[in-house]
């Protein structure tokens, strides 16, 4: 089984892999040693006509809804092709924080096209493996030989294009997906030139099994944990002791920078929230700057998720040099935090009862958007692979049982995307009322951001990094785009 790595970006219509859509994919096959295999892929995926787009989004990346249906692919030949060219056995998957967005994307899209969502990510020798991570552990353990970037008020960033401009990398088209692919291939290549040691553990440790056998509660050990987090004061990289399980079999890991003792106190004294609530941390680096989610009450515990490829390491890395200057703490700090910690192990079981406590993840609101709603068995799982092989006349009448609720409704949005022909009349006004009512619901945070860019606009100036020009330009694709979509009666 040839082995290699592939590099991959997207371009979405927003945030949300639930609800938005991808509209362009590019990506490079290397070798191990990064080595370019073959020609780059830049490709742009059709905007479904269900969809309104985040104009805040198309302003950042120049893609319009009209182009992608002029040079695009549909979302059922995007899979293929993923599954086909992209996802070989052998392969590792490649991306910038892609774990917790671009490989979000990649599985709702598969989902909603009838193709198992998760076997492109492990079946047939695959993985992934995030680079985000790697990047904020070598910049936290082994940051020398790298010039690493700080914004203007003096924090830490990991931005991509930030990294590029420090070391000198070509790196012009920022939120292009080919360019940031480029950009990407170069700042892994810069990370195993430097740091070639850590590189190699942490592609090991892409591994759950050997995430699983450093983190595990049967022997249970500090460990030094990166991830996005944790604050940018401490480069993002703290000492987490694994204390219980979480949902889905993952880990729940507390912060040894904090003292339970402290803790236990501020509670008791009312003064909690003042110096460990929400409030607290947005106050520092991380918060200022409006980078992270907002944490939970309970900063100091966390989940740790195997299947997340995260960057961890054992203790002993931080004993070279000054490790432990270079992440802010201290191993007698450690030892007297976690020795208070294993001392109130009633504080460790409320903290397991507050997390397992919290609700689940909401249902979607629409088949499309319930890929999480449950897993299907394997006689759906047949009958999937028979839609998506299946052309237009196959599909108009195959009619087939489905014991998955949300398969039925799927499958008429599948045939109204690819193959209306297919569609008896009374399917055509399903799909139409479906539509009408998805775009109903998407359109009020539309129209008000579109709003707010054309204030900007219609006084001349440029949105963002775009030229006035070019904003005026994308403004009224975007109103063309929001009345070609409306019913026939608008």
């Amino acid at each position: 089984m040839r082995q290699s790595f592939y590099f991959y970006d997207l371009e979405t219509s927003g945030l949300n892999a639930r609800t938005d859509r991808i509209m362009q994919f590019a990506g490079q096959r290397t070798d191990l040693n990064l080595r370019p295999l073959g020609e780059p892929t830049n490709l742009l995926v059709q905007l479904p006509q269900d969809t309104l787009p985040s104009p805040g989004a198309i302003m950042v990346t120049g893609i319009t809804p009209q182009a992608t249906l002029a040079g695009g692919i549909t979302e059922r030949e995007f899979c293929e092709f993923l599954i086909n060219e992209v996802a070989t056995p052998g392969t590792t998957i490649m991306g910038y924080n892609s774990v917790r967005f671009d490989d979000e994307f990649i599985r709702h899209t598969l989902w909603r096209n009838f193709y198992d969502p998760y076997e492109w990510q492990w079946k047939d020798g695959r993985s992934r493996w995030d680079l985000l991570d790697v990047v904020r552990l070598t910049r936290a353990l082994r940051p020398e030989g790298i010039n690493w970037p700080v914004t203007e008020d003096g924090y830490s960033t990991n931005r991509l294009e930030l990294i590029t401009k420090s070391n000198n990398i070509a790196h012009e088209h920022a939120h292009d997906a080919l360019a940031d692919v480029d950009a990407l291939i170069a700042v892994t290549r810069l990370i195993k030139e430097k740091q070639p040691q850590l590189f190699a553990y942490l592609y090991q440790m892409r591994d759950k099994r050997a995430v699983a056998k450093l983190t595990n509660l049967k022997q249970p050990q500090p460990f030094v944990y990166a991830s996005g987090r944790y604050p940018a004061d401490f480069e993002k990289t703290t000492v987490a002791y694994p204390f219980a399980e979480d949902k889905n079999g993952n880990l729940l890991v507390f912060d040894l920078r904090y003292d339970v003792l402290e803790l236990l106190e501020a509670e008791k004294d009312g003064s909690y929230a003042e110096k460990f609530g929400p409030k607290k941390w947005a106050g520092s680096a991380s918060g200022r700057r409006g980078g992270d989610k907002k944490p939970d009450f309970f900063p100091m515990v966390k989940t740790l998720q195997f299947n997340h490829c995260p960057a961890v390491a054992p203790l002993g890395v931080l004993d070279k040099g000054d490790g432990w200057a270079k992440i802010h703490l201290t191993r007698e700090q450690v030892d007297r935090n976690l020795a208070t910690f294993l001392q109130h192990p009633d504080f460790a079981q409320r903290m397991q009862r507050e997390v397992l406590a919290r609700p689940p993840f909401p249902p979607g609101e629409d088949p499309e958007s319930a890929l999480y709603d449950g897993f299907l068995d394997d006689h759906d799982k047949l009958l999937c692979m028979a839609v998506r092989n299946n052309g237009s006349e196959d599909l108009r009448n195959f009619h087939p049982g489905f014991r998955d609720p949300r398969l039925a409704e799927l499958m008429l949005h599948y045939k109204a995307k690819n193959f209306p022909e297919s569609l008896s009349e009374e399917e055509t006004g399903n799909w139409e009322k479906y539509r009408t009512e998805r775009l109903g619901r998407q359109a009020p945070k539309f129209l008000k951001e579109l709003q707010e860019i054309e204030k900007v606009v219609t006084s001349g100036q440029g949105y963002g990094a775009k030229t006035p020009e070019e904003s005026q330009f994308l403004l009224e694709e975007l109103k063309l785009w929001y009345q070609s979509l409306q019913p026939e009666d608008y």
